[in-house]
């Protein structure tokens, strides 16, 4: 889009919109693979939009039994894995993650989510928010997003 056409649609409709609009010409693609638990609600696994991956919350089940892990050391591991495996279904990676939100039952469990999430993310890790929330879906202690560009 040439630099006076974005100006008029900035103007006409603030930069959100007129992002928007000039975005639109790229449709999402939604990312479902059998190699990690299917959502256990209304959602995709991940959303593909122009070159960015928008991977949902991912909780640390076990995808062959379907329950959760039992600690949060093994439900973060889970939950990382399930990313991972999204991720390369997308056409992207774990290097190309950009920006990761970890939900945590319990704040407490900080240090012990740090020492797993560091074993996935070793060089140029992305950057980051942590928040300990009321509750998360099916009992969960921890639950990752993420988002990353394509390969």
């Amino acid at each position: 889009m040439e630099l006076p056409l974005t100006l008029a649609l900035a103007a006409a409709f603030g930069l959100a919109g007129s992002m928007a609009l000039a975005c639109s010409s790229v449709s999402k693609q939604v990312v479902k693979t059998d190699q990690a638990p299917l959502p256990v609600g209304p959602y995709s696994q991940a959303v593909r939009h122009g070159d960015l991956v928008f991977v949902s919350g991912q909780l640390g089940m076990n995808k062959e039994t379907k329950k959760l892990e039992a600690t949060v050391r093994e439900q973060t591991a889970a939950a990382l894995t399930h990313i991972k495996t999204i991720l390369e279904a997308a056409g992207s990676g774990m290097d190309c993650v950009l920006k990761t939100t970890i939900f945590l039952l319990d704040i407490n469990d900080f240090p012990a989510v740090n020492e797993v999430y560091a074993t996935f993310f070793v060089n140029e890790p992305p950057a980051r928010s942590t928040v300990q929330v009321a509750g998360l879906p099916l009992g969960g202690l921890v639950e990752v997003e993420a988002v990353a560009y394509l390969k």
